[in-house]
């Protein structure tokens, strides 16, 4: 049994706030071994960190059972983050997530969900992970 395609365009309610300290894009930072300078002193995160909220609010779509998705068969294809602005110290950021397309490739499916970040009312980041859910040993 494949996704449930009438799931497409459902957006789940808001995450938690996460509030953004020097002390978590500082740990973000170290565990990257990230050495550019930009993110040294702590204040502004670095391109990637988005996933460390996103990643809460994709993981209540991968497990809705109204989706009908098998977790089990999930690997994943790709992942890309748009900034409107840095995020950094102070931002509290939510996130709202959303089934943005459903599609067969061959028999696996390809599924699209996009993160929208918000510190506040403002947006300040959209992020896409695609996935694809393999289909049935032959």
């Amino acid at each position: 049994m494949g996704m449930n395609h009438d799931m497409i365009g459902h957006v789940y309610p808001p995450s938690k706030p996460y509030l953004v300290t020097s002390e978590n894009i500082s740990a973000f930072v170290k565990a990257l071994g990230e050495t550019n300078p930009a993110y040294a002193d702590g204040t502004v995160a670095p391109p990637t960190f988005p996933i460390v909220v996103t990643m809460n609010a994709m993981d209540t779509a991968f497990h809705d059972p109204a989706l009908q998705l098998d977790y089990a068969r999930l690997v994943h294809s790709d992942q890309k983050f748009e900034y409107l602005r840095p995020i950094r110290v102070g931002d509290e950021l939510t996130v709202s997530a959303s089934v943005e397309e459903i599609k067969p490739l061959g028999t696996n499916e390809i599924a699209t969900f996009k993160t929208d970040v918000y510190s506040g009312d403002e947006l300040v980041v959209t992020g896409w992970s695609k996935i694809v859910v393999r289909g049935p040993e032959a």
